[in-house]
């Protein structure tokens, strides 16, 4: 259990990274249904910004990406709409699964929303740096696009005026 595939249990709903019930049982090692019950005992700690239940568009969108199965075992598939735990959602289900397996998951959880925090924070410059870089684009363009038109204006000056006559090279007789 070194290498838990959590980056890719982590989905974007509703403006939130967050992670499915189905997907936090199976990594603790524990039945959905009893992730469930132990949330809805505690139901106090886990407040909407916490948890959240998907509504049918989203669980819809979820099933057609492949992400929920429709029948996943057992007599037929999910009989509600699976619970959305944000990051503090997931921080509040470690003390709620007080196990050795939910507690190693939870900071390993824990390390991967860190490490998309630092990863997205790093990359706030990007814009700015994109538009400058835009900005120095235009400006060379500019100035060379003037350099071309004035080389091409000495052409065509050339091309418009005939030559002046040579004087002929060498001996006269």
């Amino acid at each position: 259990m070194d290498e838990l595939p959590i980056p890719s249990m982590i989905h974007e709903i509703r403006g939130c990274k967050v992670m499915l019930d189905s997907d936090l049982a199976q990594l603790y090692q524990v039945e959905n249904r009893a992730l469930n019950q132990a949330v809805k005992r505690n139901m106090e700690r886990f407040p909407q910004d916490f948890m959240f239940q998907l509504n049918a568009e989203e669980w819809e969108t979820l099933r057609s990406q492949n992400v929920i199965s429709k029948f996943s075992g057992g007599r037929g598939g999910r009989r509600i709409a699976p619970y959305a735990f944000t990051e503090h959602g997931i921080l509040m289900l470690s003390s709620v699964l007080k196990s050795e397996i939910a507690i190693d998951v939870n900071i390993k959880i824990m390390r991967v929303f860190v490490q998309m925090r630092q990863y997205a924070l790093a990359q706030t410059g990007t814009n700015e740096q994109i538009l400058e870089l835009r900005k120095l684009l235009l400006l060379y363009i500019e100035r060379n696009d003037k350099r071309v038109d004035d080389i091409i204006r000495a052409l065509n000056g050339f091309i418009a005026s005939p030559p002046p006559p040579s004087k002929p090279i060498g001996f006269r007789p």
